[in-house]
């Protein structure tokens, strides 16, 4: 089946995409809003795009009736943590997706009130205790794209958190166990998946 992608309206393109661009990684944003208030999301058009310095992307929409979303809006104003949730945590991060009136917390829902923030040395912002990797983000660039201006936010990486439980060293390197952060992957609908199986394959000379 050949698709033209051009002759869709955008939600259909956007519905193909979510189901042929898989698994996608999930970033699981923190942010402050101007009045105080801690914001949380999960964006799942994301990835790092850069090492030096280190960089993340992430593609930001707009809410249903057209306005900016609070964590753009926040990230122009301040820093961000990113995490990334493991299996543990997929009823929270998905209820973290609720649409609620600018300003208010996803972390005041009663589905919500029992993740735990730890304070971070070192950042105006805290972390989710739970999530095994949290990365402490400073805005750096926006773009706006297409016909949507759908909102691409670069955001560099101040500061990396990553849970002892899953570090192993070796020859000078510290390797992070995958399964033992159990990741979060974004599929279409409202699916998600796991990590599954892993394998290693070394690149030819």
């Amino acid at each position: 089946m050949d698709v033209d992608l051009q002759q869709l309206s955008p939600n259909q393109c956007y519905h193909w995409l979510t189901q042929t661009v898989i698994p996608r990684p999930v970033a699981w944003i923190l942010t402050r809003h101007a009045n105080g208030e801690l914001n949380l999301a999960p964006f799942s058009f994301f990835a790092p795009v850069c090492s030096n310095p280190p960089t993340l992307m992430v593609s930001i929409g707009h809410k249903n009736d057209g306005s900016v979303k609070d964590t753009c809006a926040n990230l122009r104003t301040g820093k961000a943590v990113v995490h990334i949730a493991s299996m543990a945590q997929l009823d929270a991060l998905n209820h973290s997706a609720i649409s609620l009136a600018d300003g208010e917390s996803e972390l005041q829902q009663e589905e919500l009130k029992g993740l735990q923030l730890v304070d971070w040395q070192g950042s105006p912002l805290p972390r989710i205790k739970a999530a095994p990797v949290a990365m402490l983000c400073r805005w750096q660039q926006q773009l706006s794209l297409g016909a949507s201006q759908q909102n691409i936010v670069f955001l560099q990486i101040e500061k990396l958190y990553c849970d002892d439980a899953v570090l192993t060293q070796q020859d000078q390197r510290v390797y992070v166990d995958a399964e033992g952060i159990d990741p979060l992957a974004r599929l279409g609908g409202t699916w998600y998946a796991g990590l599954g199986e892993l394998f290693s394959k070394p690149r030819p000379e």
